[in-house]
C-alpha cells in the first residue's frame, strides 16, 4: 500500500485533528505535513508497521474515544507513534524493534509546533508517543490508555489475521537469524503474558481473552521451534567438535609417523 493508495479520509482527518489541537497554520501546510507522514508510513521496508497499521490504530482509537479526554491529541499521537522506523540490525527487536518512539516524539513536537499547535498540546502528543516504549499506562491517564490499547489491539484479532501479522513482522526483521528472532519474540511474549492485563481501557476489555489466546498459542509454537533449533545447534556443534578431534588425531598421527621416520636407523647397506 503506497501513498497513492491511502484512504481519502486520512489527510482531511489529520487536518481536522491539528485544528482541534489549536493549530493555526494554513490548511495547505497542514496537508503537506500529513503527506510527509504518509510517505514515512508507506516506505518499502515496512511490512507491518505501515499505512495499514496506522489506519488500524486510528480505527481502534475511534472505538475507544469515548474514554479519551482529548481524542484529537490521541489521534495525532497515533499518526506519529511509528513515524520514525528502522528495522536495521542495529535496532534490537527485543527492545521494541524498529519503532523509534523517542525520535518519533521529537518529530511530533517539531512538526506540530511548526503548524501552530500550542507548545503544551504538542508536548502532550510527544509524551503519548513516548509512553508506547513500555505500553504500561497509568490507569488514570485515559488518553495514554486509549493509545496503548489501540496499538496492541492487533493481538486480539482473529487467528488468521494474527497469523498474517506474524508473517509481516517477521518480514520486517528478515535480516535477523531465525534463532535470534525467535528468542527475542519469546521474551516479548512472556513479558506480555506476565502482565495482569494487556488492556487498560474498560471498552478494550473484550480484547483481553482473544489476545491472550493468540499470544499463548504463538508462545507454545515458538517454544517448540526454539527447542528444535537449539537441538540442531547442539548437534552441529558436537559434530564440529568431533571433526576437529579427528583432524587433531590425524595431524598427531602424521607428526608421529614423520618423527619415527626421521629417528629409525636406516637398513640400507652401502
Amino acid at each position: 500500500m503506497g501513498v497513492h493508495d491511502a484512504p481519502a479520509w486520512l489527510v482531511p482527518a489529520f487536518t481536522r485533528n491539528v485544528a482541534e489541537a489549536g493549530g493555526t497554520a494554513p490548511v495547505e501546510q497542514v496537508r503537506r505535513t500529513a503527506e510527509d507522514l504518509l510517505e514515512r508510513w508507506t516506505r518499502p521496508e515496512r511490512h507491518f508497521h505501515n499505512l495499514r497499521h496506522l489506519v488500524d490504530v486510528l480505527a481502534r482509537v475511534d472505538e475507544l474515544d469515548e474514554e479519551a479526554h482529548h481524542p484529537e491529541l490521541v489521534r495525532l499521537a497515533a499518526w506519529y507513534h511509528g513515524a520514525v522506523f528502522d528495522s536495521a540490525e542495529r535496532k534490537a527487536y527485543a527492545n521494541r524493534g524498529g519503532e523509534d518512539e523517542a525520535a518519533s516524539a521529537v518529530l511530533a513536537r517539531e512538526q506540530l509546533t511548526g503548524l501552530g499547535v500550542p507548545e503544551k498540546q504538542a508536548q502532550r502528543v510527544a509524551d503519548l508517543v513516548s509512553a508506547l516504549v513500555r505500553h504500561s499506562p497509568d490507569v488514570k491517564d485515559t488518553d495514554c490508555a486509549v493509545l496503548c490499547d489501540a496499538d496492541l489491539a492487533m493481538l486480539a484479532t482473529e487467528p488468521q489475521r494474527y497469523k498474517a501479522y506474524l508473517q509481516d513482522v517477521r518480514a520486517e526483521y528478515a535480516h535477523l537469524p531465525v534463532a535470534d528472532y525467535v528468542r527475542a519474540r519469546l521474551r516479548i511474549l512472556r513479558k506480555l503474558l506476565a502482565r495482569p492485563s494487556l488492556f487498560v481501557s474498560p471498552l478494550a476489555q473484550p480484547w483481553e481473552e482473544p489476545a491472550r489466546q493468540n499470544v499463548s498459542a504463538e508462545l507454545q509454537r515458538l517454544e517448540k521451534e526454539i527447542a528444535r533449533l537449539e537441538k540442531a545447534e547442539a548437534e552441529k556443534a558436537e559434530a564440529a567438535k568431533a571433526e576437529a578431534g579427528q583432524d587433531a588425531d590425524t595431524q598427531q598421527a602424521g607428526t608421529a609417523d614423520a618423527t619415527n621416520a626421521s629417528t629409525t636407523p636406516s637398513t640400507r647397506r652401502d
